[in-house]
């Protein structure tokens, strides 16, 4: 019932990916020093986006209860916005990073974590929504949401891409904290980082 769900997270994780670094060479001291100052912030999200994309995968299959689902469901979502949040504020704390148009960057990323935070949050609220009483509508529902969770995973991280670009990038993939985090039991639904930028 819940399967298209778990595809389109691993879809989502994408937009997630895009913060924990990529291959880099050396880089200038600033850029290092602003890069240390977000992912000292970012594992502790990356992991509780991975564990909730984990408690999904468990709570999914067909045997499996709607309200148990929801439950997990909306746990889930609302600890992925909340990461989000957090993750925007790591950005936006850290300040402009010292590169060339630094500040539009940052700020282009900062609006972007936070409007991925609200999404999430909206698809919390609509699976809080969905009637647990029926199988056929619960399945119905969770189809829609699985829906827009595909449509977040495939829009929207632009900003985030341009901000681990380039010597910001070289600079976060330096750091442990950008690092990807280790898959937790059952395998979290994150590919990996991929490549250099």
């Amino acid at each position: 019932m819940n399967k298209k769900l778990v595809a389109a997270l691993s879809g989502g994780a994408v937009l997630l990916m895009a913060l924990s670094g990529c291959s880099g060479d050396d880089s200038d001291k600033k850029v290092n020093d602003w890069a240390k100052k977000v992912c000292d912030q970012v594992q502790p999200q990356l992991t509780k986006i991975a564990d909730a994309n984990t408690s999904i995968q468990q709570a999914t299959s067909d045997s499996s209860k709607p309200a148990d689902v929801q439950k997990a469901d909306s746990a889930a979502f609302q600890s992925i916005s909340d990461a989000y949040k957090a993750l925007g504020s790591a950005v936006d704390g850290a300040g402009a990073p010292p590169v060339t148009d630094g500040e539009k960057t940052q700020k282009e990323a900062v609006n972007e974590l936070n409007a991925t935070a609200t999404s999430y949050a909206g698809l919390k609220t609509k699976v809080d929504a969905l009637d647990t009483k029926d199988q056929a509508d619960f399945a119905d529902g969770l189809k829609g949401v699985a829906d827009e969770l595909d449509k977040l995973g495939k829009n929207g991280d632009q900003a985030l891409q341009k901000l681990q670009s380039g010597d910001v990038g070289k600079g976060m993939a330096k750091q442990s904290g950008c690092q990807k985090p280790p898959s937790t039991a059952g395998g979290a639904a994150t590919p990996a980082a991929g490549g250099g930028s």
